[in-house]
């Protein structure tokens, strides 16, 4: 049985979505942040070493990181769905997403969590002016110019295809689903990007998307 180490309001959700899409039984160990520092539990540590989400365990294997993860469950389980036939365009376009979702899109977004959080959390009051005054320093010239020009390209490419890999929804459409709804949640993604918008829409308008989060719980990205 396959076993999803599902951590609260994290990527791992959008695994569960892919188990959906594909059919499969799997089974759900939950674990949840700690409130004050919203951290992984060091229960997840005696599951994978970095102690992170999301992990999947298949028998005596046990895999980390979302790419690798959904690459692993789509090529042996999938039996050819959600992804395109080798040695076409599309399946060049799915691997690329695949990898741009973690190495690319998420790294400015990242970043603007750890600055907002800067900005709002407690410190000292001798130093508080100091870190503000750097974190929105930061931000304004460098994140959030690199957010914008992420999500102009991402906008672009979906005038190509109503899909990432091409006119077919794929596994890589469930990779790039965390970044866009955490820049929708928190990096300012709206209406002004349409295709964006509508991607996400339809992403949460599929049946499996919705199962996910009925077996997954309650979901809201951090920030």
């Amino acid at each position: 049985m396959l076993v999803v180490h599902h951590l609260n309001n994290s990527r791992s959700q959008r695994l569960l979505w892919l188990l959906e899409e594909l059919g499969l039984p799997y089974e759900i160990k939950r674990y949840e942040r700690d409130p004050k520092t919203m951290l992984a539990p060091p229960a997840l540590r005696e599951v994978h070493p970095l102690g992170k989400s999301p992990v999947i365990s298949d028998g005596e294997l046990v895999l980390a990181e979302s790419g690798a993860i959904i690459e692993y469950l789509v090529d042996k389980y999938g039996g050819g769905r959600l992804v395109p036939p080798a040695g076409t365009p599309a399946r060049l376009r799915y691997t690329y997403w695949l990898h741009y979702a973690e190495g690319s899109a998420m790294t400015p977004l990242l970043l603007k969590l750890v600055f907002d959080r800067v900005e709002s959390g407690p410190m000292p009051f001798f130093v508080k002016p100091i870190a503000r005054a750097i974190a929105s320093k930061v931000k304004q010239s460098y994140v959030l110019p690199q957010i914008a020009q992420h999500l102009d390209y991402l906008e672009a490419e979906l005038a190509q295809a109503d899909w990432f890999a091409g006119e077919v929804f794929s596994a890589a459409d469930i990779q790039m689903s965390f970044p866009l709804e955490a820049a929708a949640a928190r990096a300012g993604l709206d209406q002004s990007r349409p295709r964006l918008m509508d991607f996400l829409q339809r992403i949460h308008a599929r049946p499996a998307y919705q199962r996910a989060l009925e077996r997954g719980g309650e979901y809201a990205l951090l920030g």
